[in-house]
């Protein structure tokens, strides 16, 4: 008997996915009551017998994505005591106050693709907290949640992102953690900037990774081939920032599934391969109220207003105390190389890739600044925090008599950049002292693990020990 009739679970197709995600984030977008929205989807789950867990998903202090899959029964009788053990997350709570707990957040439950991620399962992102259920602050999803919700409610302000993600596609399963020095990686296509053949490989997970950001409801822009050989770049509409850095980790999920799927891995290491291209995440962001661009000036010569000068003056001015949560591994500070369009000048610029912020050309409506300098393997909602954070509260960068900017680069060693932010008041200010202090220590430990020159060739060290790859048996080699 073929064992597969005995099975009924879950399975959607694609455009039907589509039409549930888009509208479980219009849910989110038009502020429904978290209330109604919490009932809605324990109904949902109750009456829906071919569902049979709930995946709840966090990012610990590194960014480094976490999924516990919760039978759907246990999980609607326990919602208000769905613990973790934190301190087997590294960055997170010591052994002898291990539990954390997870309050679902329901307005990001979202429908699986099933040929992907398997039946009968749909995902949602929890808050991380304490044992008596205040925030953690080492979670920043939930730091940038409480920023949005209070400047929102002082304000009425909303603060929108759109990433550029890049990646690599590598021969081989878990080719990273089986990484050696002598060897480096194995690019699975030889094609590049958007002349990739059609039926070739990297064009073939480019399709079917875009198909399912497609369902999940990411509203796609554009996806295509990058410029090193085996880099790939799928684009996602502008949302509200919580929403933006949500999709970048399941982005990076779905991402590394269909990879693994088609016997390969899909890798978000800043530079895997010398030589090349590296791999960026350029961060667009502004400032809405009401419906209106805060950033947008149409008496300014350049179009942008005085608070998104303010933005770029002051992010600037603390680009070195930042730099470490911008760029949050060894491998990260290999990729800031101009050679290779890789912005380290701190500055900012309508047409120079090698600035650290760009202004790009832009309407009314798409008037932004984008933050050139991001790694793609750092934690999206530290980034979005710390970003806006800066962008309302840091001090402006001074400037000469002439407002010609001054050429400073950006750290070129993660040893450079923990200095940087560990001597930074600033920073403290902006994460919290705790937070701060936790988020050092993991990058220190690993930065530790690496030679302090990093040479022209990539080391097992910061391949190995970086915070996405590493796993208990490779850690405990060193």
């Amino acid at each position: 008997m073929d064992q597969t009739q005995l099975r009924n679970f879950l399975e959607i197709p694609y455009d039907e996915l589509q039409n549930l995600n888009l509208e479980a984030k219009r849910r989110f977008t038009n502020k429904e009551s978290e209330t109604s929205v919490r009932k809605y989807y324990i109904d949902y789950l109750k009456s829906e017998p071919r569902l049979k867990a709930v995946t709840l998903c966090f990012s610990d202090i590194e960014g480094r994505f976490h999924m516990l899959d919760y039978d759907k029964e246990y999980f609607i009788k326990n919602l208000d005591g769905l613990t973790f053990d934190g301190s087997s997350i590294r960055g997170f709570s010591t052994i002898d106050q291990s539990d954390l707990r997870l309050k679902p957040d329901w307005y990001s439950f979202r429908w699986l693709p099933s040929d992907v991620f398997g039946p009968g399962k749909v995902i949602m992102f929890g808050y991380v907290c304490e044992q008596d259920g205040s925030p953690y602050s080492c979670d920043f999803r939930y730091s940038l949640h409480l920023t949005l919700q209070e400047m929102y409610k002082k304000n009425k302000l909303e603060y929108f992102v759109a990433p550029e993600l890049e990646g690599f596609l590598l021969s081989g399963q878990y080719a990273e953690q089986s990484f050696d020095e002598k060897e480096g990686f194995q690019e699975a296509s030889e094609g590049g900037y958007y002349h990739t053949l059609p039926t070739d490989t990297l064009k073939l997970f480019i399709d079917k990774a875009a198909e399912a950001q497609r369902a999940l409801g990411f509203e796609n822009e554009k996806d295509h081939p990058e410029v090193a050989p085996s880099q790939f770049e799928l684009n996602f509409s502008y949302t509200d920032a919580l929403l933006a850095c949500d999709q970048i980790q399941l982005y990076k999920l779905v991402c590394r599934q269909i990879a693994h799927n088609m016997g390969m891995t899909a890798s978000f290491l800043p530079k895997p391969v010398v030589g090349i291209n590296g791999n960026g995440m350029h961060i667009n962001l502004s400032l809405h109220k009401s419906g209106k661009n805060l950033f947008y000036d149409e008496n300014d010569e350049s179009k942008l207003s005085k608070t998104a000068w303010e933005f770029i003056s002051r992010i600037l001015n603390h680009a070195n105390d930042i730099c470490l949560i911008l760029n949050a591994s060894v491998n990260a500070y290999r990729r800031l190389d101009p050679h290779f369009e890789a912005p380290n000048q701190i500055k900012y610029s309508y047409t120079d890739r090698s600035s650290m912020i760009r202004i790009p050309l832009s309407t009314q409506k798409s008037t932004r600044i984008e933050i050139r300098s991001v790694g793609p393997d750092t934690n999206p909602y530290a980034v979005a925090l710390v970003l806006l954070k800066t962008g309302l509260e840091g001090e402006d960068l001074e400037t000469d008599e002439d407002k010609r900017q001054r050429t400073r680069v950006l750290p070129d060693s993660i040893q450079d950049a923990i200095k940087q932010f560990k001597a930074s008041e600033f920073v403290g200010n902006v994460l919290g002292e705790y937070a701060k202090s936790k988020y050092v220590e993991q990058k220190q430990i690993v930065a530790n693990r690496s030679p302090k020159d990093l040479g022209k060739t990539i080391k097992n060290g910061e391949v190995l020990y970086h915070h996405e790859i590493t796993n208990q048996v490779l850690w405990n080699k060193f």
